[in-house]
């Protein structure tokens, strides 16, 4: 669990707890003086050490017996009898706030407004509550174990009590007024029963939040993408399903790119039969395309070489390719079919040298004592040897701190411990859910297509990359895939993650090609209608100020270029599917009918 930040808040809090207690201190020093003092000075007065002691404790209830007797009084006296009371009152005031803490907090979670929900008990749920505080963003935490006094008062964040699939404890939570739900539990089960329960709450509202479901097992994770993406024109909720390895594998690279090669080509090597293995490859092929696509004119970036060393190298590399075919367009795969021991006397190791090696062991123990014993691979690697880690982030902490807090030598920086459900907690690459990598891919082909045909960067709002894009536009191209199960449904297809020729892909596209026309139809109506529905109208020229737009008008009084722009974003369908794991599958020969979206009434 990552540590709670403590911010000028909760500074403030210590100090003035600290000013209490040097209060409390003082009046019990100077009420034993002056009590001693007062004592000897009245004659006739028997005492001892026990009495004075026990009259300076009386000072703190608001009275003490020789307080019955006239003054004057010591100075020290005078201020102790006011100083006494002073603290007794700060500290039943604490108290009562401590007490009444967990019911103020749940009146404050019902009543919070525009706030992030975390559901779970896992130490992943607890890792991004605290990641997204941090953040700045309003967290409420709802678990089913109780929160402890000092987990209170470390974390700010408010806590629900109770079971997160029960639409009570939600209401609670103030589920209806959240922008965003994270299921998180330890439990896929129960992580679905969150979601189905947030989506009969929220059924109702304008804008739904986004709810974000954690599945633990990555295949199960893909399939149930799949699904949602056939069903997402049937429900407003904007829902998806997401695995810590994706997320990582997509951050490792935004935090430690690859290095240049320097005029030769980059060479990377992945070692180990690790669960992070398959998201590590995909993420790397997909960094590097990014990066050929960002070369200036000209210059000629050479396909990454991949070495893959591990028992089932071979089987790994096919299953990966045939998923995503752009990994041997993007890669050179090599499969070396050895355990970790093999690799030391591999050859390719000893003449030459990677620029990022990645040990991904089944157990992150053995793996990091295998990179801590083996030299070799500190020798062979350019720039760093990666070790995933899940439970040892603490360590990869102690590797890994700032100039005063490095515990433990990095070997010259050759050694990188990589804590997955760290870099996994960043709300932002969350977000990035599959419409979103969807829209956006969409959105690159579009510009790819736009350049083709002579369109320069800048000639319209659209022609810009995807973090300049507005919002509007953007908007636009994430109800774009939000269709694609109205288009499925018409064509009697379904998405299925790619099996490497299994189904009917081949029909699918033949489909696809047999009505390119009426599926460019369609899209054109119901841009139409989400082009209205923002408050556009027809207008030559464009006018984005006012909102007007020349292709606003039938798909029969379309220029030919503006049709077959239409026609270009249906036959990308396929490709832009399999580009995240995707394949259409053709299911039924005959047509069903058409859904009527929220647009077709009337």
């Amino acid at each position: 669990m990552t540590e709670p930040v403590a911010g000028p808040r909760h500074l403030v809090v210590w100090w003035l707890r600290a000013v209490f207690g040097v209060i409390g201190l003082a009046a019990f020093i100077l009420g034993y003086v002056g009590f001693d003092r007062l004592l000897q000075a009245r004659p006739g007065t028997a005492h001892d050490p026990y009495d004075v002691l026990y009259y300076d404790l009386q000072l703190f209830v608001f009275g003490a017996e020789p307080f019955q007797n006239a003054g004057p009084y010591p100075w020290q006296l005078q201020v102790a009898r006011f100083a006494a009371p002073l603290f007794t009152l700060l500290a039943v005031a604490e108290a009562s706030r401590l007490l009444l803490a967990a019911e103020s907090r749940r009146l404050r979670a019902r009543r919070a407004r525009g706030h992030v929900l975390v559901c779970g008990d896992s130490q992943f749920a607890h890792m991004l509550a605290d990641r997204l505080f941090a953040d700045g963003e309003r967290v409420v935490v709802v678990r089913s174990e109780p929160f402890g006094p000092l987990e209170y008062r470390l974390r700010r964040y408010l806590g629900v009590v109770g079971d997160p699939a029960s639409p009570q404890v939600l209401r609670g939570a103030g589920l209806s007024r959240a922008h965003t739900i994270y299921a998180c539990s330890e439990d896929d089960d129960r992580n679905h029963a969150i979601a189905n329960t947030a989506s009969r709450l929220v059924q109702d509202r304008r804008q739904p939040p986004r709810v974000y479901v954690l599945v633990h097992d990555s295949e199960m994770c893909l399939s149930l993408q799949a699904r949602r993406l056939g069903a997402a024109g049937s429900s407003r909720l904007r829902l998806d399903y997401f695995h810590v390895d994706d997320v990582a594998a997509r951050a490792l690279h935004r935090h430690h790119p690859l290095p240049p090669a320097g005029g030769r080509p980059t060479k990377v090597l992945i070692a180990g039969t690790g669960v992070f293995r398959r998201a590590l490859l995909v993420e790397t092929a997909r960094h590097w395309r990014a990066r050929r696509a960002d070369a200036p004119p000209g210059h000629v970036v050479p396909p990454l070489r991949v070495d893959l060393v591990a028992p089932d190298a071979s089987a790994e590399l096919a299953v990966a390719a045939s998923r995503y075919p752009f990994l041997t367009t993007v890669c050179q795969l090599t499969a070396y079919n050895l355990d970790l021991d093999g690799l030391v006397g591999l050859a390719q190791l000893e003449r030459d040298r990677y620029d990022r090696i990645y040990v991904c062991a089944p157990d992150e123990t053995s793996g990091l004592q295998f990179v801590l014993d083996t030299p070799a691979l500190w020798q062979s690697a350019e720039s760093s040897v990666f070790v995933p880690v899940y439970q040892q982030a603490a360590l990869a902490a102690a590797f890994h701190g700032d100039s005063r807090h490095d515990l433990l030598d990095e070997v010259h920086g050759k050694l990188r411990l990589y804590p997955v459900l760290t870099r996994a907690c960043d709300a932002r690459l969350i977000a990035e859910d599959l419409t979103e990598r969807l829209a956006r891919l969409i959105h690159e082909r579009y510009l790819q297509t736009q350049h083709r045909a002579g369109v320069r960067p800048g000639d319209a709002p659209a022609m810009v990359e995807w973090s300049r894009l507005p919002e509007s536009l953007r908007r636009a191209n994430r109800a774009h895939v939000q269709d694609i199960a109205a288009k499925l449904l018409s064509l009697g297809c379904v998405v299925a993650p790619r099996r490497g020729g299994t189904g009917d892909a081949c029909a699918a596209g033949q489909v696809i090609d047999d009505r390119i026309e009426e599926l460019a139809r369609l899209e054109h109506e119901r841009w139409c209608r989400e082009r209205r529905g923002e408050g556009w109208t027809y207008g030559e020229p464009r006018d984005d100020a006012r909102r007007r737009h020349p292709a606003l008008r039938p798909w029969d009084e379309l220029p030919p270029d503006v049709q077959e722009q239409n026609r270009e974003e249906i036959r990308a369908l396929p490709d832009v599917l399999s580009d995240s794991g995707f394949e259409l599958i053709r299911l039924a020969p005959a047509v069903p009918a058409q859904r009527r979206g929220p647009g077709d009434a009337g």
